[in-house]
């Protein structure tokens, strides 16, 4: 595929289906996006309304303010020491960066950008968008020697899947064989549920029992959309290789991408407060406990699923058949097609909605197993 030429959209396939289900006499139960519907923080918000006179133009690389507390944030909540305001820069959300990311490292025809066999398309956008080529695969051993750019997504979106520092370590050692890039995509890293991850940390990519100390080509990218529901303020940043993180900065300076100042100010008191993170996973984990049990006894089995936001279920069928089945109870689904061409029977299920609407989900489920 030639640069910029890019496919249809894929969520608008789903206007059907989102019909289907907006008809069902006790309304649409969306559970098809994963975004944020519980309010952002006081904190938060106080913080933003107390930075509203921003006159002056923002620093691409952030307040030293903010800089500082993302270090302080990853040592606190990640495990990852060491790092100076010259490892961490502030984006405009993560999916852009993920986006442009092989745009402002300079791939383009030749290179290959290596992904989850399960994941987010715009890790394949972003190639598509610098003319390189995308590559699904979870084995390090198939990873080509074109290959210039390595994306890892733990926990995963869509499949919750979780790597471990073993998994970590043996991709960023290919990697390093390659002398390519890896950017470990750890949005949803404080939302462990099942096994060890309901009492141990999910594992950054940055983490020194992975990187030995050597950051070199090595990048972690986090987003507050989650944790904090923020997904309106666009707040995320990547930490890692300094060299890497300066040319970033240099090519975002020239393109005049920046974090408007009050954001950055609302950043700091997200990243500062632990307290509104640990409340809003307890929301999920009893959203997720109500909708996994009835998902479970609609016939559905769930894969994965360990870490993150999202159900990966599956009924034996083709997605688009489920899709079907759950608009007729009045749920909105994603289905695997959306996800790569390898889950095409597997359904995405996110726990994005209120309690009511989860426990209406639910009920729904599992009159439809009675039936």
């Amino acid at each position: 595929m030639a640069r910029g030429e890019l496919p249809d959209y894929p969520w608008d396939l789903m206007g059907p289906y989102r019909e289907r289900a907006a008809a069902h006499r006790d309304g649409l139960v969306d559970l098809s996006i994963g975004s944020p519907v519980d309010p952002t923080p006081a904190v938060v918000r106080d913080a933003l309304a107390a930075a509203t006179d921003a006159h002056a133009y923002p620093s691409t690389v952030g307040t030293p303010e903010l800089r500082a507390e993302i270090v302080r944030w990853f040592e606190r909540r990640r495990g990852v020491g060491g790092l100076t305001e010259a490892n961490v820069l502030p984006t405009i959300g993560s999916k852009e960066l993920v986006a442009l990311l092989p745009f402002l490292l300079g791939l383009g025809e030749g290179d290959v950008v290596v992904h989850p066999r399960a994941a987010y398309p715009s890790y394949e956008m972003g190639a598509v968008l610098a003319g390189a080529t995308a590559k699904s695969s979870d084995d390090p051993a198939e990873w080509p020697e074109q290959t210039r750019l390595v994306w890892l997504n733990s926990p995963g979106n869509p499949d919750g899947r979780v790597l471990t520092i073993e998994e970590l370590r043996a991709a960023r050692a290919r990697a390093r064989e390659l002398g390519a890039v890896i950017v470990g995509d750890e949005c949803y890293a404080e939302l462990g549920w099942e096994g060890r991850w309901a009492e141990e940390r999910v594992p950054s990519l940055l983490d020194p029992a992975v990187t030995g100390g050597d950051r070199r080509d090595t990048l972690a990218i986090y987003s507050l959309s989650k944790q904090s529901n923020m997904a309106g303020y666009r707040a995320a940043f990547v930490a890692g290789c300094r060299t890497v993180i300066a040319r970033l900065t240099n090519v975002r300076k020239h393109a005049g991408l920046m974090l408007p100042q009050p954001l950055q100010h609302a950043m700091v008191a997200a990243l500062r407060d632990d307290l509104h993170v640990a409340e809003q996973k307890e929301r999920y984990r009893a959203r997720r406990a109500t909708l996994k049990s009835a998902v479970e006894s609609a016939g559905f089995r769930v894969d994965h699923s360990e870490a993150g936001l999202y159900l990966w279920a599956t009924e034996g069928r083709d997605a688009w058949d489920s899709l079907r089945r759950l608009a007729d109870l009045g749920i909105l689904g994603g289905p695997g097609h959306f996800y790569g061409v390898h889950h095409p029977e597997h359904v995405r299920l996110s726990l994005t909605a209120t309690d009511e609407r989860i426990s209406s989900a639910a009920e729904r489920l599992r009159a439809a197993a009675r039936a």
